[in-house]
């Protein structure tokens, strides 16, 4: 990360970071459609591409790090197990229910050791960290935190237990996909990595799939890189381009969903069938009165409102989270929204009559 962009606004990083900047070069990152080079012993899965670095750049601009992208973003996570090697891994009992899937496998298969916390408890978490710390050792450990967690948007003191797992010489991952950039910037707190699906809100549009790591201790760095290399995770080349793309208007983006949700949140806590409603930035999560059925009637009987699994693009989209059996613990009538930026009033004229129904 430049000096300059140490000191410019995320909003200017976002759109300035990673463009080409030699004489005559155009004014974009090009896509590179290319597995190898000529005269070159360079092969894109080892080495890369200007369209990949041209995105980590703009990523580790906004972050604080060096970057990393990758397929997806359960490849990103696999690929940071993969580096960091830990034989107890402490994660939030709530959280995605592909990386809690993963971790499932991966203890099935005798290869980690998994620990459930409640990750909003701080002193619950740093003691189950201590207490894996005291069987098999601080380089044996990594405590996973998700923040805000999906579905349910618990926020775990982020500085606090960065910060407490650091100074215990224990690695700290923080999937950050909810907050994006523009929510938090983990490494600041002494955070070893940071994940995000990019997917989300950093391509922005519902049209791509990729994932990105961050660090900023190189040791960390060369292992997820070889990581990369020998999994063969590697983005797409229209991917890269598409979510640098997405990434140029994620603060316009972010902000103005964020200003929908949090007015949206405010009157469904006013709404006779809510049980119960909060916002994270654009992510938000309401109970509906009369649970599962409920939820689904609410669901189907939206007319602009997508009902869709992913989250973080334009439009807004809705699901009950408690049918996919990865989140059979939550409650069965919550509904799980990424709020768009289409008129507030469009929004909750649809909601709202949804509800009615």
């Amino acid at each position: 990360m430049t000096d300059e962009n140490v000191s410019r606004s995320p909003r200017t990083v976002a759109v300035t970071a990673g463009r080409p900047q030699n004489d005559n070069d155009p004014l974009n990152a090009s896509i590179v459609m290319a597995s190898n080079f000529q005269e070159s012993g360079d092969y894109a899965r080892t080495h890369g591409t200007s369209t990949w670095a041209a995105l980590e750049t703009a990523v580790g601009a906004l972050e604080g790090g060096q970057c990393l992208s990758f397929a997806t973003g359960m490849a990103a996570a696999s690929a940071i197990l993969f580096a960091l090697h830990p034989s107890v891994v402490v994660l939030p009992s709530v959280s995605y229910l592909g990386v809690r899937a993963l971790l499932g496998d991966m203890q099935d298969h005798g290869h980690v050791r998994v620990v459930s916390v409640d990750i909003v408890d701080t002193k619950a978490v740093m003691h189950s960290v201590e207490t894996a710390v005291s069987e098999v050792g601080a380089d044996q450990v990594v405590l996973w935190i998700e923040t805000p967690t999906n579905p349910t948007l618990d926020e775990a003191e982020l500085e606090k237990l960065c910060r407490a797992a650091n100074a215990i010489n224990v690695r700290s991952v923080v999937d950050s996909t909810f907050a994006s950039p523009m929510g938090q910037q983990p490494l600041k707190f002494d955070a070893s990595v940071v994940m995000h699906s990019g997917t989300k809100f950093i391509g922005g549009h519902s049209d791509l799939m990729i994932g990105l790591a961050l660090t900023n201790q190189p040791e960390i760095f060369e292992k997820l890189s070889r990581a990369r290399v020998v999994q063969g995770a590697t983005p797409g080349a229209l991917e890269a381009f598409l979510a640098l793309r997405g990434l140029r208007t994620l603060p316009l983006r972010y902000e103005a969903a964020t200003k929908n949700a949090d007015e949206i949140c405010r009157r469904l806590k006013a709404h006779t069938s809510i049980e119960w409603a909060k916002n994270v930035g654009p992510m938000l999560s309401y109970i509906v009165k009369g649970g599962a059925e409920a939820a689904d009637k609410v669901c189907v009987s939206a007319s602009m409102i997508i009902i869709a699994t992913s989250l973080g693009g334009v439009e807004t989209t809705m699901e009950r989270r408690q049918k996919y059996a990865g989140d059979a613990h939550v409650n069965p009538g919550l509904i799980r929204m990424s709020v768009g930026i289409e008129d507030i009033e469009d929004i909750w004229s649809d909601l709202e009559q949804a509800l009615a129904s």
